[in-house]
Parts: structure tokens; C-alpha cells; sequence
């Protein structure tokens, strides 16, 4: 593998392009109109512009960034997180073009990428399920559901995941608008208006393991906590977790039962929901791809995933590369340009951005002073990841830490990672899904109050 261009676009394409550079391999970056300027674009070998600002007719736009690959004579294409990777398709059509895909097969893609699939894959390998339905046909079917699991449920985007398309019913009530709403909204998101019913597990953590395969096997990079989450959206993920041992090695235990069944390769998460009061945990999906928060895991295994993943990509065997232990713990903060206390996105330029060097701390980010945060992307404008000792190590260093971070030209979500890092509850291990959202309405109250 000579030359591998990268499908997308902020931190993670400068993050892919860091670890090709240093395994030899030249990069290609494609680029829009609207990131001409944009740092992924300047440290790359090569660029290419294809489309003017719209992700849709850009880094979502597959004829024009397999013309890329083949007028830039590519081997391979990586395809980073969101936009084109999980869509099996542009996998498929990779593989047609002589394309090596960096990431799993398309099957893997497409079987995985379909929750009810996916569970019932779970299902029959013996891993514990939240009980929920099939694709929902009717609204009748959410009332059976109802009659017999109780309030609340939840329901989700059959095609899709990152808080899309997801809503709570606690009303008998609320089923219809709530069901037209998800409907809706994962269809916008995902071109598959398909959803189904979950009940709803009252104060669960969320907990993925990290997987790697290569051609023989899959292996696991251990645990991450993602349950410090607004509106069903991770901005804190802590590596590994707190668990009881006992529950951690039943989960890596499902998560490897899961992947070497389907003879998975390359890089990907196996999601669960455990519940702290029966000790059970349940499998809820898999990502087929990088995740935002790898870095996190790479930060107390001292690995390169994306290195992994370069080399699964070309048949190489992980085996001596897959670390058997882990030291330290790591939160990871995603610092968003936005209005957190209204949920609102902060567009505009950054005039001042400072991120001062720390021991054991690192910042992924593509902005500078002058970078423009417009409306056609993800907002989200660094990521900060801390090592420390311990858990609590952890969270002392990182509060130190984002208290010198500045950024100035737009709103940012500092003063509510800020808050959480402070929480009582959170230093005490005792947050849920839901806690963050019960945080921001409590902190909303006492702003009307005062």
C-alpha cells in the first residue's frame, strides 16, 4: 500500500494522515470548496476539491471520491468516522474499483449496520438483550409491546445511530407523535425511515468494547465508558471503566463471542447498556468503524488504531501487536462549538485559540486562529484526551487542563464539560445516560431562578 485517500475531512482526516505518514504511505485528502483553507488540506501529499460546501455533495458524494482515488492512483480509501463509513455500498464499490476499503467487509458493514440483524445475531449466540421489537410495522405493535414490557421505551432508528432518530415514550400517550418523529428524523438522517421498540432501561451506563480483527481472528483493545451523554450524544468517554471485573470479562467475553462469529476485520465498537442495579449487562449494537473516542483506548494501551487498521487492511496478522493490558485511566472531552445551555450550534470564526502542553495529555483538533466553524459540518472542535493515574488522577488533571484552554470567536461547551467534571455524582461513578440532560435542566432552573 503505496498512497490511501482519506474520505473526510477535520481531526480524524489529519489524525489518519499522521499515522500514514508515519508508516511510509502517501496521503490524499479530498477537500470542498469551504475547507480550501482547512489544515487536513495543507499536510496532506495531495488534494483534491470534490464539490463546493454540502456534505452531501461532497464528502457523502461517492462518484466523486472514487474519481478521486482512481485520478489520484490510490490503493486504498479510509474513510475515518461518519459520512461514508458504515454506508456498505461505498465498500462494495471500492472493492469493484480494485479499492482496498480501510475498515470492515462490506457484509460486516451491512449486517451489523442493521440493529434488528445485528440482535438477532446476539440473539442466537446466547449474549442478554434488552427485549424489544422488530422493525415496527404498525402502531399496534408498539401498544402490544407496551402492554407487556411497561413505560417507558424507547425508539430508535433501525439504520442509524449517534442520537439520530432515537425517543422516549413515557406517555401512552406520546406513541404516535413519538413514533412519527423518530420515523422522520431517521429518515432525514439516513434515508431509512424503519424503526423498532426498546424498553427502556432506567439508569443504565453505556459501555463498548473495542474491537480489532485481522484475518484469523478478532481480538479486543478493552472497555470505554460513553455514558456521560446529551440527548443521547457521547461528549465524555473515559477509558476503560469502573466495572466490577467479573461484569468487565463477561462483556469482552460477549463482544469477542459477537465478532469472531461474523469473522470481523479491521476496526469497530461493541456496544452494551449494563445496569448497575441487577449487574447485567445488554448488547445494543456495533459501529463498523474508528470511533471518535479511539484515542482514548490508544492513550492506556499505547497503541495506534489506525495503524491497525492499515494493516488489517493489507492481511497483515495483529497478533503480536494487540496489547494484553492496559495502564492508567483516560477521559476524553469533546470541546463543541455551541450554546450548551440552549442546544444551539455557535457559527463564526475563531479568532484566539490556545491549548497549553501538558504531560500525558493530547489535543486532536484542525482548527487554528482564523478557522471558520459553518453551518455544512459537525461542530465539534477539538477533542481533549488526559491520562492519569487513576480515575479521579484523571478527571483532577483534565479540569486543570480545560480551565487554560482558550478559544475565543464562538461559544463553546467548556463551562458544561466543566460542570460535569465537578458533578458529585459523576466524580462518584454514580452517572446514567440521562445524567447530563438532568444536570443542564437543573443548572437551567437555577440561571431562571437567579
Amino acid at each position: 500500500m503505496k498512497k490511501v485517500l482519506v474520505a473526510n475531512r477535520g481531526e480524524i482526516a489529519l489524525r489518519i494522515i499522521r499515522t500514514l505518514r508515519e508508516m511510509g504511505i502517501k496521503a490524499v485528502a479530498v477537500y470542498s470548496v469551504v475547507d480550501k483553507d482547512s489544515l487536513h488540506v495543507k499536510f496532506a501529499d495531495e488534494a483534491v476539491c470534490i464539490g463546493q460546501d454540502e456534505a452531501s455533495s461532497t464528502y457523502l458524494n461517492i462518484p466523486h471520491i472514487i474519481s478521486a482515488a482512481l485520478v489520484m492512483k490510490c490503493d486504498a480509501i479510509h474513510p475515518g468516522y461518519g459520512f461514508l463509513s458504515e454506508n456498505y455500498k461505498f465498500a462494495q464499490i471500492c472493492k469493484s474499483h480494485n479499492i482496498t476499503f480501510i475498515g470492515p467487509s462490506p457484509e460486516n458493514i451491512r449486517d451489523m449496520g442493521d440493529k434488528v440483524k445485528a440482535k438477532e445475531i446476539a440473539r442466537s449466540l446466547g449474549v442478554p438483550l434488552v427485549p424489544s421489537t422488530d422493525v415496527v410495522k404498525n402502531v399496534k405493535e408498539v401498544y402490544d409491546f407496551i402492554n407487556r414490557y411497561g413505560l417507558p421505551v424507547i425508539i430508535k432508528a433501525a439504520g442509524g445511530g449517534g442520537g439520530r432518530g432515537m425517543r422516549v415514550v413515557e406517555k401512552i400517550s406520546e406513541v404516535e407523535q413519538k413514533i412519527l418523529q423518530a420515523s422522520n428524523e431517521a429518515k432525514n438522517f439516513f434515508s431509512n425511515p424503519d424503526v423498532y421498540v426498546e424498553k427502556l432501561i432506567p439508569n443504565p451506563k453505556h459501555i463498548e468494547v473495542q474491537i480489532m480483527g485481522d484475518k484469523n481472528r478478532a481480538y479486543h483493545l478493552f472497555e470505554r465508558d460513553c455514558t456521560a451523554q446529551r440527548r443521547h450524544q457521547k461528549i465524555i468517554e473515559e477509558a476503560t471503566s469502573l466495572l466490577p471485573q467479573k461484569v468487565r470479562n463477561s462483556i469482552l467475553e460477549d463482544a469477542l463471542k459477537i465478532a469472531n462469529s461474523i469473522k470481523y476485520t479491521n476496526a469497530g465498537t461493541i456496544e452494551f447498556l449494563y445496569d448497575p442495579q441487577s449487574q447485567q449487562h445488554y448488547f445494543i449494537e456495533m459501529n463498523t468503524r474508528i470511533q471518535v473516542e479511539h484515542p482514548a483506548t490508544e492513550m492506556v494501551t499505547n497503541t495506534d488504531i489506525v495503524k491497525l487498521q492499515v494493516l488489517s487492511a493489507m492481511n497483515e496478522d495483529l497478533s503480536s501487536l494487540i496489547p494484553s493490558s492496559f495502564s492508567g485511566y483516560a477521559i476524553e472531552l469533546r470541546i463543541y462549538a455551541e450554546d450548551s445551555y440552549r442546544f444551539a450550534p455557535s457559527i463564526g470564526n475563531i479568532t484566539k485559540t490556545y491549548f497549553p502542553s501538558f504531560r500525558d495529555v493530547r489535543v486532536d483538533t484542525a482548527v487554528y486562529n482564523g478557522y471558520n466553524v459553518t453551518q455544512f459540518y459537525d461542530n465539534m472542535i477539538c477533542k481533549l484526551i488526559v491520562k492519569g493515574e487513576d480515575r479521579l488522577d484523571a478527571i483532577k488533571r483534565a479540569k486543570i487542563y480545560l480551565n487554560q484552554v482558550i478559544i475565543e470567536g464562538v461559544n463553546t461547551n467548556i463551562q458544561l464539560l466543566n460542570d460535569i467534571l465537578n458533578d458529585e455524582k459523576y466524580v462518584n461513578y454514580q452517572y446514567h445516560t440521562r445524567s447530563v440532560d438532568e444536570l443542564v435542566l437543573l443548572k437551567s432552573k437555577q440561571e431562571i431562578t437567579v
